[in-house]
């Protein structure tokens, strides 16, 4: 438990340093999962380191075992041969042998417990780093979409901008054609009343008195033609 205590408070520090240097979560996040990732691969070694080292205290202790046997036969044979010095030399040196023999069944059952606790240690922290992993890449995917739909609303509002720059432009094109067709009518009433002579060449002056002239004989021919109708 202090293990995966101390590892928890390395990661917070980690990832709350990492949100202040990065402005994107996107890689914020990243980044986070392959400092998880590399510490969890520092637990496996962690895990292999202590396997080996329990393995190659096993193999002191097999060695050991075998000489403490080789000795006691040894210490047999002597006494076989009335050599009761020798026997007792080989007995000293198998008790110092089993001595490290015991020493080392001691280690190596401190050593199953300490790769016990960092395996457990291991499989918690691959669920926290597979946990995480699922999160990143939810918030990730989120992240995307909302930066996706900020884009479509600038672009939308950008659109709207120019839109309503057209519709001012529209306006003011038609207010100045509404202005410019009444000065136009002005004009032209202006020219037929005589006030403005039209330079054109389109009429002058006596095509107008006789235009006048033309429109009143009609006007007397069709007065004319009404008083007789009535008379009938």
């Amino acid at each position: 438990m202090g293990m995966m205590n101390r590892l928890g408070t390395i990661v917070k520090s980690k990832v709350s340093h990492l949100l202040d240097r990065f402005e994107d979560p996107k890689e914020t996040l990243d980044y986070s999962y392959e400092k998880l990732v590399e510490e969890l691969q520092k637990v496996k070694k962690g895990i292999a380191d202590v396997a080996t080292a329990r393995k190659r205290v096993e193999l002191q202790r097999a060695k050991l075992e075998q000489d403490s046997a080789k000795l006691e036969d040894q210490a047999r044979e002597a006494l076989k041969m009335n050599r009761e010095d020798l026997a007792r030399a080989a007995l000293e040196r198998k008790t110092v042998a089993d001595s490290q023999i015991t020493a080392l069944g001691s280690q190596i059952e401190d050593l199953k417990k300490q790769q016990e606790k960092l395996t457990e240690a291991e499989k918690s922290l691959s669920l926290k780093v597979e946990s995480f992993r699922t999160q990143k890449e939810t918030i990730k995917a989120q992240y995307s979409a909302a930066e996706a739909q900020v884009r479509i609303n600038e672009s939308v509002s950008g659109i709207s901008e120019e839109l309503s720059d057209v519709g001012l432009a529209i306006q003011r094109a038609e207010e100045k054609t509404e202005d410019m067709k009444a000065r136009a009518s002005a004009m032209d009433e202006l020219i037929d009343s005589g006030v403005l002579e039209d330079f054109t060449g389109k009429s002058d002056s006596i095509d107008k008195e006789l235009e006048k002239v033309r429109k009143q004989g009609k006007v007397e021919d069709d007065l004319q033609k009404l008083r007789e109708e009535m008379k009938k």
